[in-house]
């Protein structure tokens, strides 16, 4: 195994223009054309498919025979879109009403600043809230819905919101800011799964600064469309037919105030990353990670995952045959909210457990379990 010479030095100036950037379910180019400017410097090769998965391939030295020893092939995916809305229906007076795009709180809309995105540039507005005065007992719209939820763009007719470009289908996003927090916690929105990406250009950018040889060609995958049925990578993998997957994700810090440790388990920001177990995760590939990490000396957490993982895993893991696939998933808090929040050092061990993990595996390696 190749001794890491520029182990910690991660790009946060990247990382900080990348989560800043847009990405919403169905929109990622944004973001996706920055990871990809980023990442083609440590890479052999950047693929783009119809839907925007992004892959940069770093291509195997090993010399062989095509027809006896085949190409063997790894992917590490991560996701890269983020949660939304759209504009569903516009009242007469010119109130926008909103459709989820992903998995996006409705809780914590009222009296957020938003983005309305047209044709003709981005349009300021905020979600509206009945003052709480006029909220009492008795009143039908005491709590936030999806159905009740509205923006306010400035306007007293629906008429007005023809100049401005806004239509049914305008896309809706918050404009927060990524911060640091107590020089602990990375904060903002879409860590889930920016963070994951950004653990991706990390590894490709250490494997070629340190001359890491792999016996295998190396397929580094952005996902789209991960939040609305994890489309992107149900895509790519019909395109690459890999040989092994690992995926890297986000998963819910059961540690802070209202979580159900009994249903979720025991998981924290601060103890390093997750690694599940479950029907979807191959026996084989998830005890190379485990070794991976105290082979390393990496800490490590564990969480249960029932019939599926909810994540990319799920798209490799029953796909083409099926493909040897694992999990592992960074620890965050307030998922799908604008202030996600994630630990810097877990950040860092899911990177050192990934690259170390990639070097465990050889282009011959045998992931069944079974004898004949």
């Amino acid at each position: 195994m190749t001794k890491i010479k520029n182990k910690h030095k991660m790009d946060k100036k990247f990382l900080k223009k990348y989560l800043n950037s847009l990405s919403p379910t169905g929109f990622e180019n944004e973001s996706q054309q920055l990871w990809i400017d980023y990442i083609k410097q440590y890479t052999d090769n950047i693929i783009i498919d119809n839907y925007g998965t992004a892959v940069g391939v770093i291509k195997s030295n090993r010399k062989a025979d095509i027809s006896t020893n085949p190409t063997y092939k790894v992917v590490i995916d991560a996701h890269v879109d983020e949660v939304s809305f759209r504009v569903k229906y516009i009242s007469d007076k010119g109130y926008l009403y909103v459709a989820k795009n992903g998995g996006a709180d409705h809780q914590i809309a009222p009296s957020k600043i938003v983005n309305v995105h047209t044709k003709k540039g981005i349009v300021e507005g905020f979600f509206g809230w009945p003052a709480i005065h006029t909220r009492g007992v008795g009143t039908k719209e005491t709590h936030a819905s999806i159905e009740n939820i509205f923006i306010d763009v400035g306007v007293e007719k629906k008429e007005e919101l023809n100049d401005m470009g806004i239509h049914v289908g305008c896309l809706v996003t918050y404009p927060d800011k990524f911060r640091v927090l107590n020089n602990k916690f990375y904060t903002g929105k879409a860590l889930d799964d920016k963070l994951g990406g950004f653990i991706l250009t990390q590894v490709a950018k250490e494997i070629r600064e340190n001359g890491i040889e792999l016996p295998y060609d190396l397929y580094i995958v952005n996902s789209v469309q991960e939040e609305v049925g994890l489309r992107g990578a149900r895509m790519i993998v019909e395109s690459i037919k890999p040989n092994v997957a690992i995926v890297i994700d986000a998963t819910h810090d059961t540690s802070s105030p209202l979580m159900n440790k009994a249903k979720r388990g025991d998981i924290r920001c601060g103890k390093g990353p997750i690694l599940t177990y479950g029907p979807t995760i191959q026996q084989k590939l998830g005890q190379l990670i485990e070794d991976a990490a105290t082979d390393n000396k990496i800490d490590f957490q564990r969480k249960v995952s029932g019939r599926g993982t909810g994540t990319n895993t799920d798209s490799f893991a029953y796909s083409t045959g099926g493909v040897p696939s694992a999990l592992i998933s960074i620890p965050i808090k307030y998922m799908h909210t604008t202030v996600e929040t994630a630990f810097i050092d877990d950040v860092v061990k899911t990177k050192d457990l990934l690259l170390n993990s990639l070097q465990k595996i050889n282009y011959n390696h045998n992931f069944k379990y079974l004898n004949i």
